[in-house]
């Protein structure tokens, strides 16, 4: 299956909606200072995630071990492009580099990119890409202090929305509206194999 390559987020004209899953005590501090505190362990990549339900899927709706608790990152946008522009390919498949090159980069970057198959609601795969970024070191820290401007607590509204979802009762129109983002320099396109 072909899958289309393309952002999709819900935004403004300011920020960009990006999800993420952590225990209690990590979300909890989050929402109290608005950005990461002393227990988000800045040595690890972190990974932000533009599709809701690629984030349902992954953390099994807030079920899953350490991801109980649903957090929505409103990030300024400026920010996010900044991050395409540095991400690379986390497998060489990208039509701007070859097998070196792509290691070299690889090697070179902290902000990487990785493309899975998006999910409906009942975690069936979809004919579209969900765009993950990772981000370590240097970048990461930049983005926690410069990158965030909201972060809201979804938990509750996801746990209201699997009990309906496991009834049969959820309508998909009650979920975050994503649509396309729109990355237009080519550059950016190509690394990132988008189509």
């Amino acid at each position: 299956m072909e899958y289309i390559k393309e952002v999709f987020a819900k935004y403004d004209k300011k920020c960009i909606r990006v999800y993420q899953a952590y225990n209690r005590t990590i979300a909890e501090e989050a929402l109290s200072l608005q950005t990461f505190g002393e227990n988000f362990n800045l040595n690890r990549m972190t990974w932000i995630k533009p599709s809701f339900l690629w984030l349902m899927y992954r953390s099994n709706w807030g079920t899953k071990k350490n991801q109980e608790c649903i957090l929505a990152l409103d990030i300024y946008q400026d920010k996010f492009d900044s991050l395409l522009e540095k991400a690379v390919l986390t497998s060489p498949d990208s039509i701007l580099f070859d097998g070196n090159q792509w290691e070299k980069a690889f090697g070179e970057t902290t902000v990487y990119c990785q493309w899975d198959p998006d999910r409906n609601i009942n975690g069936n795969a979809i004919n579209r890409a969900a765009i993950q970024i990772g981000l370590k070191s240097d970048i990461l820290r930049d983005f926690l202090d410069t990158a965030i401007y909201r972060i809201e607590d979804m938990t509750s509204l996801v746990h209201k929305w699997n009990e309906q979802r496991k009834k049969g009762r959820l309508n998909a129109k009650e979920l975050p509206s994503e649509c396309i983002y729109p990355v237009r320099d080519k550059t950016i396109r190509k690394r990132l194999n988008m189509i």
